[in-house]
């Protein structure tokens, strides 16, 4: 009887809780939202622009499919329908996350939302006006409708983020109330705001929805899908009836009549594409191409504009990942030996003119990095035993990743890398690293371009100097999407932005249930109980302070356990375009943002 009347009196508790929230126009992780309750609109838009014209983009790869939230073709779905760079085009969010604050929701769906302190629920009160592009209303049966759908038949991380709902329930005419299971952190209600998408229950098959289709869905975004050619280019046109168009989140977003995405085979024919005004806008990562490839009549004559960008970002991390599934980097020795003998001042001044910067953390660049910083009290007291896992000079802030002559063989450091594979096992014996069985180490690279073939040759040139065998294997799009699907790979090359405010995004990159899980973004296969308790840090922490140090924390086991060989950043975003294609002159922080531009040939 006594468990009866605790469990009466919580659940009492929690509904007076809910009704006595007041409706919130917008939240943030830490702290109030910067914009006020009356914000017209976002500071990085032109509130005033004219809507209409269009734009090209051009992609490398191909599509097969529409359906952007399902495992099947997870990487060859149509860009745009549901798009971080280029914007969720078809479907939609309940709310809209801001660009230049860390990570703060407004309005968008759901008009306004509720929660607790402790952030156990949160109720989205929709927007009367939001409607499908059919005309029907978007409704809460809509909003738990998905959530189940996503849950049992999503790709991860809609379904696993969804493992953290207990319960969601309708309330009056407009109202969903989640509750949270014990899964569920201080992040939780915010990426189930932002990175969930809302379907039409009454224009969704569940049953056929795990299946890869070309049919033209129906969504609540401002675009439609126009046309499609499979494999090569998805056109989309504006909805004129778009029912969120003068809300503040979207005032100067979405500005072309049409887009269209086209692809193509390799990036050499993209810019090749891009050059003869096929293509609008081209985004561009490479000193050298930069430097050197716009030479042609549109940039003398002012049609191709270049712009530089410096956004206030984190640096993020692109390196060699070592697939730890595989046993030859299971040890962690050889996985540093390995990392040592990469040359980044060789590479760095013979194939892109020095123009790159050393990566030495997740967050370099930014007050969340544990590079050059040693761990204060604060800090230690959080980490509590698991600082042991830290290397020392991790920890008081004085490792350095070797600087090497440029010779491309400094034979200081090839030594400290054999002696660090010596202890992972390996000898070098008839000019050969290999393990006690006399098996030669060897291993193989997967490449998706030349860009990252040169580099894997570079690496490979350094190792072979250890007697170490390596070969680089370049595949097609469609190739290299289904191996990392499935983790088939001993190395790749891959890029891990950062932002000012990681989240559970980093479950599914660096959490041990992502490891196991095909097509997740865990591509090192770590699966260590000691990462994921310090990533449970971060995302229960109430502070600011709790939060960077917590992140510094993460940032440390991340460098101690070499899961990467580290590359390099670049503090700017390169972007040719036409000169048609306008920008705001205000740069939020995180960098420009392509749905808030326009075609400033509209008159």
């Amino acid at each position: 009887m006594r468990a009866l009347q605790i469990a009466i009196f919580l659940f009492f508790s929690a509904f007076l809780s809910a009704a006595a929230a007041q409706p919130l126009y917008g939240i943030a992780m830490h702290g109030d939202p910067a914009l006020p309750a009356d914000y017209a609109h976002f500071p990085y838009v032109n509130p005033n622009v004219k809507k209409g014209g269009h734009i090209s983009y051009g992609v490398v790869g191909t599509f097969d499919n529409l359906n952007p939230f399902i495992l099947k073709s997870m990487r060859t779905t149509a860009r745009g329908m549901w798009d971080p760079e280029y914007g969720n085009l078809v479907y939609e969010s309940l709310m809209q996350r801001s660009r230049d604050e860390p990570f703060t929701l407004y309005g968008l769906l759901a008009q306004t939302v509720e929660w607790d302190d402790s952030r156990s629920y949160i109720q989205f009160n929709l927007n009367p006006s939001a409607k499908w592009s059919d005309g029907q209303p978007v409704t809460p049966e809509d909003v738990i409708f998905t959530f189940q759908l996503l849950h049992d038949k999503g790709r991860v991380p809609f379904s696993s983020l969804l493992d953290s709902v207990a319960k969601i329930e309708k309330v009056g005419d407009h109202g969903v109330l989640v509750r949270f299971n014990d899964k569920a952190n201080r992040e939780t209600p915010l990426m189930i705001a932002s990175s969930l998408p809302i379907l039409p229950k009454h224009a969704t098959d569940p049953d056929g929805f795990d299946r890869t289709t070309l049919s033209i869905p129906i969504g609540s975004g401002p675009y439609r899908v126009k046309s499609i050619d499979p494999g090569q280019r998805i056109v989309f046109e504006r909805n004129p009836d778009y029912w969120g168009k003068d809300i503040p989140s979207k005032v100067g977003v979405d500005n072309y009549d049409e887009i269209a995405v086209n692809y193509y085979l390799q990036d050499t024919t993209l810019f090749e594409a891009f050059k003869k005004g096929d293509v609008d806008i081209y985004p561009d990562g490479s000193p050298g191409h930069w430097q050197q490839a716009y030479d042609f009549p549109a940039v003398t004559s002012g049609a191709v504009v270049k712009d530089v960008f410096t956004p206030e970002l984190p640096s993020g991390m692109l390196g060699f990942v070592f697939n730890t599934r595989r046993p030859i980097f299971a040890d962690k020795k050889v996985r540093q030996g390995l990392a040592l003998a990469f040359d980044f001042e060789w590479v760095n001044r013979n194939l892109s003119s020095n123009a790159y910067v050393r990566t030495q953390s997740y967050w370099q660049n930014s007050d969340l990095s544990s590079f050059g910083v040693p761990a204060d009290a604060h800090e230690l007291t959080m980490l509590g035993p698991l600082k042991d896992r830290i290397d020392r000079d991790v920890l008081d802030g004085t490792f350095k990743l070797p600087v090497s002559d440029g010779s491309g063989r400094d034979r200081a450091i090839l030594h400290r890398a054999v002696d660090l594979l010596k202890e992972g096992g390996y000898t070098i014996k008839g000019e050969k690293m290999v393990d006690s069985t006399g098996r030669q180490l060897s291993f193989e690279i997967m490449t998706q371009s030349a860009d990252q073939e040169r580099i894997a040759i570079a690496f490979r040139r350094s190792l072979a100097l250890l007697g170490i065998a390596v070969t680089i294997r370049t595949v097609d799009d469609s190739q290299y999407q289904r191996r990392t699907i499935s983790f088939d790979y001993d190395m790749i090359i891959k890029s891990y932005p950062s932002s000012l405010s990681p989240g559970t995004e980093q479950l599914g990159r660096w959490g041990s249930a992502a490891a196991k899980t095909e097509g997740s973004f865990n591509f090192a296969g770590v699966a260590d109980p000691d990462v994921d308790t310090l990533m449970s840090h971060f995302l229960t922490a109430h502070s600011a302070e709790d939060f960077r140090d917590a992140v510094r924390s993460f940032d440390r086991i991340l460098i101690s356990g070499y899961y990467l060989v580290p590359l390099y950043h670049i503090d700017q975003q390169w972007v040719a375009r036409r000169s048609r294609i306008a920008h705001p002159d205000v740069l939020p922080l995180y960098g420009y943002q392509l749905p808030v531009w326009w075609d400033a040939s509209v008159q």
